[in-house]
């Protein structure tokens, strides 16, 4: 599955001057349970890139193997985009 997501979104929030007015718009965005989703799967990907292991992170965060799985197989298949992450998160951006 490859959604479409609108561009003029990607430029507004690429656009963000801080992360209060990204957590703003993001806040606004998304429902709290898809904030809560979303956090998880950052944590997760976060814990992957340590070297910990998928049984490790599940019994860690209380998420199912499948969602830990899941982020597994998007850091090694998906588009990149974690990888990039994980890197501006090192370099300290």
């Amino acid at each position: 599955m490859n959604p479409n997501l609108p561009r003029d979104l990607l430029d507004v929030l690429g656009d963000m001057n801080s992360t209060r007015e990204l957590r703003a718009v993001l806040l606004d965005l998304l429902t709290p349970s898809e904030v809560e989703a979303l956090s998880e799967r950052w944590a997760i990907v976060k814990l992957l890139d340590q070297g910990h292991s998928q049984r490790d992170i599940a019994q860690k965060l209380g998420a199912s193997v499948t969602t830990v799985s899941r982020g597994s197989r998007q850091m090694k298949y998906g588009h990149g985009g974690f990888a990039k992450a994980l890197q501006r998160l090192q370099e300290g951006k």
